[in-house]
């Protein structure tokens, strides 16, 4: 359990797995009914080509040609990008519960995703989840992923903030063990994680 100073002690939460839940099998439906092919299986080419999506490495049209496997029109892309927000915004009641907690505490939250920079811009403009944080990192803005040690370095120097003050709440046991090794504390989260108890939470 951990006990933090709330003065000065930043919260840093994931999005996808930790804030939203899996994409239900209707999302995955719906985009195989567009583009004809099952994208929910782990080597098509949604997934084989998404790192360097999440990275900013490549632009919406181009990444949605490689997962369709042929050239696409813009409107089809837009299509597409609109389906894919769309199964990632289910969200974790859990998870809102705390950081609904979090937020009466007064305390300092942030977040920290690996996402594509479209998709965040859509959610940063219309998903009211994003109002609890007072800072927002993604990985499509920044073009750096997680677990790269230099995206921790930067957000905690866009913070302010030292390792040691820094609680970092995340589904991957990569991106937990890089924030280890920088010295951040960390909760590992998965389904059965009860974040209250682990973050000291009424």
């Amino acid at each position: 359990m951990i006990k933090p100073d709330d003065s000065r002690t930043w919260y840093l939460f994931d999005y996808g797995m930790v804030i939203s839940t899996a994409p239900e099998p209707d999302d995955w439906d719906l985009l195989q009914e567009a583009t004809g092919i099952d994208l929910q299986v782990p080597n098509s080419a949604y997934w084989t080509n998404r790192e360097r999506f999440d990275a900013g490495d490549l632009e919406p049209l181009e990444y949605w040609s490689r997962v369709v496997g042929r050239q696409i029109t813009d409107q089809f892309t837009e299509v597409l990008e609109s389906l894919d927000a769309s199964q990632w915004s289910h969200l974790n009641l859990k998870t809102m519960s705390v950081l609904e907690a979090l937020v009466q505490k007064g305390s300092n939250l942030a977040l920290l995703s690996n996402m594509p920079a479209g998709m965040s811009r859509r959610f940063l403009a219309e998903a009211p989840w994003t109002r609890h944080f007072s800072r927002t990192f993604f990985s499509g803005q920044l073009g750096m992923t997680k677990p790269d040690r230099r995206v921790f370095k930067h957000v905690l120097d866009e913070l302010h903030a030292r390792a040691e003050d820094s609680i970092f709440i995340d589904d991957n046991a990569l991106n937990i063990d890089t924030a280890q090794a920088l010295g951040i504390r960390t909760v590992a989260y998965s389904p059965g994680t009860n974040l209250h108890r682990a973050l000291n939470l009424p």
